[in-house]
């Protein structure tokens, strides 16, 4: 390294041990920083779990345009549980993955569970940006997997 980039760096690395709390410096390299008081508050799962599969009977929509009648709302990741346990790479970087379809993912809500059907790779982008919850087109379906009235 030549001279002037030396000082650089150690002033950047004295400024970073400047920002870490004293307990953290003292503590065991294996042992875990403390937690902030704001870290409890958010959720430690991602989905509430990863399914291999539509577990709910068959629901019978299957256009975008049957889709498109029942009403997005919010739903938060942690309640949510995917029928797909691998995705795309290349669909989840693209920055047009929804250009050719349905704005909002599809759940289904049944038995109460709320199934991801459609948008685990909007679902994991939310969570790559840190977002709690999710707009989806939320279908309801009783015990026997009948349409419920939507509200």
């Amino acid at each position: 390294m030549s001279g002037p980039v030396r000082p650089l760096l150690r002033s950047h690395a004295i400024a970073a041990l400047r920002r870490v709390p004293l307990a953290a410096r003292s503590a065991r390299p294996d042992a875990s920083p403390p937690e902030s008081p704001a870290a409890s508050t958010i959720p430690r799962v991602m989905f509430k779990a990863v399914g291999d599969g539509r577990p709910y009977p068959d629901h019978g929509l299957t256009t975008p345009r049957e889709w498109a009648a029942v009403p997005p709302r919010q739903v938060r990741l942690d309640q949510l549980v995917t029928t797909k346990s691998t995705l795309d790479l290349r669909s989840l970087l693209s920055t047009d993955s929804t250009f050719y379809g349905d704005l909002f993912a599809h759940v289904v809500s049944w038995r109460g569970s709320l199934y991801l059907e459609d948008g685990l790779h909007r679902a994991l982008r939310a969570a790559l940006q840190q977002r709690l919850v999710l707009h989806a087109r939320v279908l309801e379906l009783d015990d026997e997997g009948r349409l419920r009235e939507q509200v």
